[in-house]
């Protein structure tokens, strides 16, 4: 397994994982809009995040996450990350593909000089908990969120 900066190559892949959660979408079934192209064009420009596959090594996505690092005065002044929309494909969980992209990332994190990895799962996500707090995760803040539109 390659770990790896995602490309925009990806892109349908990685829409795949997000929005077929149950499912193993296949990516030439996904189209691309604009708004995607535009959302992984500034992400990809921004150095405070990246966009993390992890490959079986011949190009195939098996997960994902996007990983954003937050500056902050907490903590000693020190970084913490962020990560968001972490997912492996449905058809090869329980493989653990998903523990060794956690732990990639989060190396990647604490060699950054980050002192924190934080992230938010939904509430109805009971199996993703689980994993999370297998991981060493503890449950300590409530989260809460404002829709815009």
């Amino acid at each position: 397994m390659i770990l790896r900066t995602a490309t925009r190559r990806d892109l349908p892949s990685v829409i795949a994982l997000l929005t077929d959660e149950e499912g193993t979408t296949g990516p030439a079934s996904v189209e691309v809009g604009g708004a995607y192209a535009r959302a992984f064009a500034d992400i990809d420009a921004d150095p405070r995040n990246e966009m993390l596959v992890l490959d079986e090594g011949d190009g195939t996505v098996l997960g994902y996450l996007q990983a954003t690092y937050i500056p902050g005065l907490g903590r000693g002044g020190s970084e913490r990350a962020l990560f968001e929309g972490v997912r492996v494909r449905a058809d090869r969980r329980g493989s653990g593909l998903g523990r060794e992209l956690m732990r990639r990332a989060i190396e990647r994190a604490r060699e950054r000089g980050c002192t924190l990895v934080q992230l938010t799962s939904d509430k109805r996500r009971a199996e993703a908990h689980r994993f999370y707090a297998s991981l060493g995760f503890d449950r300590s803040h409530d989260g809460f969120k404002l829709t815009l539109r």
